[in-house]
Parts: C-alpha cells; sequence; structure tokens
C-alpha cells in the first residue's frame, strides 16, 4: 500500500487536532464538557486554518518560497481563511437574525390576532464560522505542526 504525503497528513492531522482541541476550549469557556465541538464548524481554533496552514509551511520549509506549489498552498490557505473569518462567520450571523424572527413576529403580531407565522422546528446553525482570534490560533497550530513535520525524521 502506498503511503500518503507527508504535507497531506500534516495537514489532515492538524485538523483531526484542532478539531479535539475545540472540546478543551469548550470546556475551557463554559466550565462544562461537551463532545459535539469535535464535529461542529466554528469555534477555537479554526481547524480549516490549522490544515491550510500546516500544508503551506511544510510545503514552503520543503520546496522552497518561490516554488509554485508554496505559491498555491498559500493563496489556498488565505483564501481559507479569510472565507472562515469573512463569509462563513457573517452567514452565522445572518442565521442567528433569521432564527429571532420568529420571536420578533410574536411580539409584533400581538397587536393583530389575525396574523399567524408557523415556527419553525429547527433553528438554523448559527456557528458556521470564525473569529479572527480563533482563525489566528489555528493559523499558529498549524504552522507548529508544519515546522513539527518538516524537522522530525519520518
Amino acid at each position: 500500500m502506498k503511503k500518503m504525503n507527508k504535507g497531506m497528513n500534516l495537514a489532515l492531522s492538524a485538523i483531526v487536532l484542532a478539531q479535539g482541541l475545540k472540546i478543551l476550549t469548550h470546556k475551557a469557556t463554559s466550565g462544562k464538557w461537551d463532545w459535539r465541538p469535535l464535529l461542529q464548524t466554528g469555534g477555537m481554533p479554526s481547524s480549516h486554518s490549522a490544515g491550510v496552514s500546516a500544508l503551506a509551511t511544510y510545503t514552503a520549509l520543503k520546496t522552497g518560497k518561490d516554488s509554485i506549489e508554496t505559491s498555491l498552498a498559500v493563496v489556498f490557505g488565505v483564501i481559507v481563511m479569510y472565507d472562515a473569518q469573512g463569509i462563513r462567520r457573517h452567514t452565522g450571523e445572518i442565521a442567528r437574525l433569521v432564527n429571532d424572527l420568529d420571536e420578533d413576529f410574536e411580539l409584533l403580531s400581538g397587536h393583530y390576532p389575525d396574523l399567524f407565522h408557523p415556527r419553525r422546528d429547527v433553528e438554523l446553525n448559527e456557528l458556521l464560522g470564525h473569529q479572527p482570534a480563533e482563525v489566528g490560533g489555528g493559523a499558529l497550530l498549524g504552522i507548529a505542526l508544519g515546522f513539527f513535520g518538516y524537522f522530525s525524521k519520518k
């Protein structure tokens, strides 16, 4: 069986490690153990940022800063991290506003008993993106793993 390349292993390891760390950061901030962050988007650290940073760091060290591989990894990483703290975070904020519409409608319709609005059974997921610190935390984790992977023997 052919082995996966080291850059891919490091990126996937960074993602798994970051997802695992979300359990610990949730415990530190809420005081409660909860395994759900292991499989959720959002939270500290960003697993997307960790993965692309590990890949970009390892690739830069392995092929040099001027290689096309490094350029691709860095540009891909910047796009992913921008999306995580920009577009995906704003999508989560919009989901929060939409989820609040049911309560707002009920408050407003109290004056008009003939108005009816069926309540949604399931709310939209609000934890989609990341705060800048979460993206930075994931990036630092990924950079550290990229260096570790490059300088380790295997």
